[in-house]
C-alpha cells in the first residue's frame, strides 16, 4: 500500500516539473520584443487627415517601393511590374516591365542615382523567368527617366536566385555612394551560407554593376551572408548598415550589418547565435513581424510590418535598442515600404491587395504620417 502511495506521489511531482519545466520554458523563449514593447497608444492613433496623416495616393497595386523625383513628384513600383508616376494625388502608369508574377514575386525595389538630377538614372530589382535556363532568377536593371518615359535599359547584375517567394528585393544607395541589394534564399537555406550564390545576402556594387575593390570578399558582390530573406536597409546618423529580414517562424530581425558578416541563417535564430555568426539586435521571438522596410529618423529606426500589421519603431542608444513600440496597429493594414521623404516626413505604403490582407476601400495607398501618437522624433 505504502509503494502506490509513494508511486502516486512521484507522479504528481513528475508532473509539476512537466509544468514548471513548460512555464519556464514559455518565459525564457518568449520574445525580446516584450522587453522592449511600450503600449500600442491606439486610442492616440489620429482618425482624420487634419489632425496625423495624408493620404498621398490610393487604388494603387501591391506598391512595393517608392522615390521622390527633384520636382516633388513620386515614382511607385507596383508587384505587377507597373511603374507609376503620382503628381498631385494623381497617377499615370509610365512603363510595365515583364516580371514573374507566381505570387510574392515581381517588381520589387527601386532607387534614384546619387546624381539623378544630371544622369537620370533609376534602379529596379524584379524577378523574371529565364525561358532559355527554365530558371525563376532576380536581376537589377538601370534605365534613364525622363518625360515620362524610361529608356536605355542596362542590366547591372542578373542570375539571382529567385522563386515565388523569398526574394529580398529592397535596393539602395549608401553614404559611400555604392548601391545595396538585398536578396532572399529562395526557399533553399543553404543558399544562406554559399558564398558561391548570390541568394541570402547583401550585395554591394559599384552604380554600373561592378565590384568594389574594398568588398569584404576579393571579386564578390557578397557584402554580408546567412540571411534569409531581408527586404530593408537603411543608415543611421553615424553610417551605421542596418536590415530587417523575415524569420522562420516567428523570429524576424533587425540586424546591424558589419562588412564581411555572417548572419547564421539556416543554424543561428533567434537568441541561439552560433560560434562565428552575427546574432539580432533585436528580434520577434514567437510573434511575427513580417518586416519590410526601415528608415532611420531621429534616433529610431521605422520598419513597415505586414503580417504584423504595424509601423515599428526601434529606438536606439548608439547601436544598442532602447525600446520597442508600435505605432498604428490594424489602424491601416500590412505596411512594406518605409521611407523618410525630402520634407522630413514618413512615408508609407500599405500592401493589402497582395490576397494576405483584408483589402479596404482605396487600398493599396501612400501614406505621409505628418504626427506619430507619442510625438517621437522631429519634423513628426
Amino acid at each position: 500500500m505504502q509503494f502506490f502511495k509513494n508511486k502516486r506521489k512521484i507522479i504528481v511531482l513528475i508532473i509539476i516539473a512537466i509544468l514548471l519545466y513548460g512555464v519556464l520554458y514559455i518565459l525564457f523563449t518568449k520574445t525580446r520584443v516584450n522587453q522592449f514593447v511600450t503600449s500600442d497608444n491606439e486610442q492616440s492613433v489620429p482618425q482624420n487627415n487634419e489632425t496625423g496623416y495624408e493620404v498621398i495616393a490610393e487604388d494603387l497595386y501591391i506598391p512595393w517601393d517608392l522615390v521622390f523625383l527633384p520636382d516633388g513628384d513620386i515614382l511607385v513600383s507596383e508587384r505587377s511590374g507597373s511603374i507609376m508616376l503620382i503628381t498631385g494625388g494623381k497617377k499615370e502608369r509610365v512603363h510595365h516591365l515583364t516580371v514573374s508574377t507566381a505570387r510574392d514575386d515581381g517588381l520589387h525595389g527601386m532607387a534614384l542615382h546619387p546624381d539623378f538630377s544630371k544622369n537620370r538614372f533609376v534602379y529596379f530589382y524584379y524577378t523574371h523567368f529565364n525561358f532559355k535556363e527554365k530558371q525563376t532568377l532576380n536581376k537589377l536593371e538601370r534605365y534613364v527617366y525622363d518625360n515620362k518615359q524610361l529608356t536605355d535599359r542596362t542590366v547591372i547584375i542578373d542570375n539571382i536566385r529567385g522563386n515565388w517567394s523569398h526574394n529580398g528585393g529592397r535596393i539602395a544607395f549608401g553614404p559611400d555612394g555604392y548601391l545595396y541589394v538585398t536578396t532572399g534564399e529562395a526557399w533553399d537555406a543553404k543558399e544562406a551560407q554559399n558564398k558561391e550564390s548570390l541568394g541570402g545576402k547583401i550585395l554591394r556594387l559599384h552604380d554600373d554593376g561592378s565590384i568594389p575593390e574594398d568588398n569584404p570578399f576579393p571579386n564578390s558582390p557578397i557584402y554580408s551572408y546567412g540571411h534569409r530573406n531581408p527586404q530593408g536597409i537603411t543608415w543611421d546618423s553615424n553610417g551605421n548598415l542596418w536590415s530587417t529580414e523575415h524569420g522562420d517562424t516567428g523570429l524576424d530581425e533587425v540586424n546591424l550589418i558589419v562588412p564581411g558578416g555572417n548572419y547564421g541563417y539556416p543554424d543561428s535564430r533567434g537568441d541561439f547565435v552560433q560560434n562565428n555568426t552575427i546574432g539580432p539586435k533585436i528580434h520577434a521571438g514567437q510573434d511575427t513581424w513580417a518586416p519590410s522596410g526601415i528608415a532611420f529618423h531621429g534616433g529610431s529606426l521605422f520598419f513597415g510590418g505586414l503580417r504584423g500589421q504595424s509601423l515599428y519603431e526601434v529606438v536606439l542608444s548608439d547601436t544598442s535598442v532602447k525600446e520597442l513600440k508600435r505605432h498604428f496597429h490594424q489602424k491601416f493594414g500590412r505596411i512594406r515600404t518605409v521611407i523618410i521623404g525630402p520634407d522630413g516626413f514618413l512615408y508609407f505604403t500599405t500592401s493589402n491587395g497582395d490576397n494576405r490582407g483584408s483589402k479596404k476601400a482605396g487600398d493599396d495607398k501612400i501614406i505621409k504620417i505628418k504626427t506619430l501618437v507619442n510625438g517621437t522624433g522631429s519634423g513628426f
